[in-house]
């Protein structure tokens, strides 16, 4: 029998958080969906260890973490290229790591990109709620973001067959510019003809003000051909959704599920996971989809 396998954190980094694919299919009772916000890294993760892909990982955020394990285990480190040590000595990014009992597995700040992932074969074995292991800092559910000296059970492992060698990790750098394709609506109908140009032509950058409920932006203000506001309504994964300032913000996966400013268009979910690795500063540039 496999002896079970904790993760002791060391270092928290600036925010660190247990992801997986989420909690969807909740909004009507007001809980978000939740979960890693590039998913295709997460993915990746539990692939390289032969995990299903709705293994939880832990989500850093551009200081990364640092985890003691108790046990003997594997681990792989994707998303934002980072350094990454074990006791101290380099190891590779992007290739499973075995880790003997007492290693400490060190994943250093992002040299590009936002959010890092640290996968261990069998998951992160945090209790689930509404079927998810998902922190969700908006409703609360979910693990705490870690902190120092945080303890986390790890999942039984898979067969040592699944775990997968390869030369590279796929992996698309950070954009130097973050192009979001947009589909109109369902409130466009609240901003100019003058405001709805602007969207598509104007120069915005991220925001230091984003986080896992939404990437800001900051550039020209969509001018508005309506005063007031909506009653609260439905907000889906991706809406750009325009506060009272005019400045966009494109809801990503911690996002209310009701909102009252108006919604000009929606962003895809799958052109979602380059705005999860945008760093503050980068530009945006929104462009017309007619999907």
């Amino acid at each position: 029998m496999t002896a079970e396998v904790g993760l002791e954190t060391v270092r928290a980094g600036a925010l660190t958080t247990v992801q997986d694919l989420g909690r969807p299919g909740y909004a009507h009772l007001g809980v978000p969906r939740s979960g890693a916000l590039d998913l295709a890294a997460h993915r990746l993760a539990n692939h390289l260890l032969g995990n299903p892909e709705t293994a939880a990982t832990l989500e850093t955020t551009l200081t990364g973490c640092a985890v003691r394990v108790s046990g003997r285990t594997t681990a792989v480190v994707t998303g934002a290229p980072c350094p990454v040590t074990v006791d101290g000595r380099p190891a590779p990014w992007g290739q499973p790591l075995h880790l003997p009992p007492g290693a400490v597995l060190d994943v250093g700040a992002a040299t590009h990109g936002v959010r890092s992932y640290v996968g261990f074969a069998g998951g992160v074995d945090a209790e689930p709620v509404l079927g998810s292991r998902a922190t969700d800092l908006l409703s609360g559910l979910g693990p705490a973001p870690l902190s120092d000296a945080t303890v986390l059970p790890v999942g039984t492992p898979p067969p040592s067959t699944a775990v997968t060698v390869t030369d590279a990790a796929p992996w698309a750098a950070p954009p130097r510019e973050l192009v979001l394709p947009v589909v109109h609506g369902p409130r466009d109908d609240w901003f100019t003809a003058e405001g709805l140009r602007t969207l598509v032509t104007g120069a915005y950058r991220v925001s230091a003000a984003s986080n896992r409920i939404g990437l800001r932006t900051r550039g020209p203000a969509l001018a508005r051909a309506r005063e007031g506001e909506l009653a609260s309504e439905g907000m889906p994964l991706g809406a750009v959704q325009v506060p009272p300032e005019g400045q966009p913000v494109i809801f990503l996966a911690d996002h209310p599920t009701t909102g009252g400013y108006p919604v000009i268009g929606v962003v895809p979910a799958e052109a979602l996971d380059a705005a999860a690795q945008a760093p503050p500063g980068t530009p945006v540039r929104f462009v017309p989809s007619g999907s």
